[in-house]
């Protein structure tokens, strides 16, 4: 079977499942293309694959730890490239894929559809429209035109593939608002996680130690000083922070002994087996991973970013861990950290969660799934 999986670079998530789905597809002899961009593209051919370029589409923008949606439209149609669509079309007429998978890039799906190949779109998010909600006249009659178009794109692919937990236990859930006559087109696979818990061996650290992927620029900068301000506190817990290519210690004075900085890591799961809390965004792709490995999360959402909002909401329902802000003090992080590491509740409840993920093995689930739809 020869597959082409496009890929949104909004967010590494979206390329660490894919990634996933490779591995998956070329250890049972299938044959495996990508197109992505941007850094995305570059992690692809790090990790050994083709990755043919494509265009943009979305683009997410911000300031101070909140999304805009305004701004985050202006960015998406200045990404907007005419000649786009030509060379999808280009590429599926080169490759000549048996399937297309597009995790969250909508013009690969309809480039498939006029070629008339097989296409599935897999997805987590699924209720865009809010995000147009009390935003004025003209970005909600925006986002009315949003969800003709996605309504128009679940209801024309061949299959969605949920990459999370089936229900009850989906973090997405509050995300999940799909009309009733496309519900037997849906896949809940479990997690696509590139390394299964067993498979990975554990980064050395001190213990308890808090790992923390939230990055030292942009927006979010306010919530890694924020954190590394709690980490003053208590030397007794140690920190690691995978933060970026870009960032250095000598950027940051009185750095506790307590403290590592790691940069930017392609590979994440040592780190994850080796920590005790994730402090993260409130992004799909890093919670997954942390609940798959059985760790429970401290989730920053973006503000306003309606579905970082819900993920890390359900976190704090379901009693994976806590839902954060970034006004949240540094005194109220480590009180939050304290009462994580010491109430066993968590970890009974993230400990499950990496035990169904074991058991679903969302990637070959997902081989499984299409091997049967595309009769290989």
């Amino acid at each position: 079977m020869k597959i082409l999986l496009f890929i949104c670079g909004e967010g590494l998530g979206h390329t660490g499942r894919c990634l996933a789905l490779g591995k998956e597809f070329l250890a049972a002899g299938h044959e495996v293309s990508f197109g992505a961009y941007g850094y995305s593209k570059k992690l692809v051919e790090k990790t050994g694959y083709v990755a043919y370029e494509i265009s943009p589409e979305i683009k997410l923008a911000g300031e101070t730890g909140s999304f805009d949606i305004r701004k985050s439209i202006t960015e998406t149609f200045r990404n907007i490239s005419p000649s786009g669509f030509g060379r999808l079309l280009k590429l599926i007429e080169k490759l000549k894929p048996d399937v297309v998978l597009s995790d969250g890039h909508y013009t690969g799906i309809l480039a498939a559809q006029a070629k008339k190949v097989p296409v599935y779109f897999i997805g987590h998010q699924f209720n865009m429209a809010d995000f147009f909600q009390k935003q004025g006249f003209m970005v909600s009659m925006a986002g009315k035109l949003v969800r003709k178009f996605y309504d128009h794109i679940f209801n024309s692919v061949d299959g969605i593939i949920v990459p999370d937990y089936p229900l009850p236990y989906s973090i997405n859930r509050r995300n999940f608002t799909l009309a009733k006559n496309v519900n037997n087109t849906i896949f809940f696979s479990g997690p696509l996680i590139r390394c299964r818990y067993r498979e990975v061996e554990s980064r050395a650290f001190l213990r308890p130690n808090v790992l923390s992927t939230i990055g030292a620029f942009g927006y979010r900068s306010a919530i890694f000083r924020s954190v590394l301000e709690a980490a003053k506190l208590n030397p007794n817990i140690h920190y690691t922070f995978i933060s970026g290519p870009e960032i250095s210690p000598e950027n940051f004075s009185d750095i506790p002994k307590n403290v590592e900085f790691t940069g930017f890591t392609e590979n994440p799961f040592p780190y994850y087996k080796g920590s005790d809390i994730v402090i993260t965004a409130g992004g799909h792709g890093t919670i997954l991973e942390s609940l798959a490995f059985g760790l429970p999360v401290l989730s920053f959402p973006d503000e306003k970013h309606i579905e970082q909002e819900n993920n890390a909401s359900v976190i704090k329902e379901e009693g994976y861990g806590k839902r954060m802000s970034y006004l949240t003090r540094p005194e109220v992080i480590l009180a939050c950290i304290q009462e994580v590491l010491e109430e066993g509740h968590y970890y009974e409840k993230t400990r499950r969660l990496r035990e169904l993920a074991e058991m679903l093995d969302g990637p070959a689930a997902v081989r499984k799934f299409l091997e049967e739809r595309i009769g290989v």
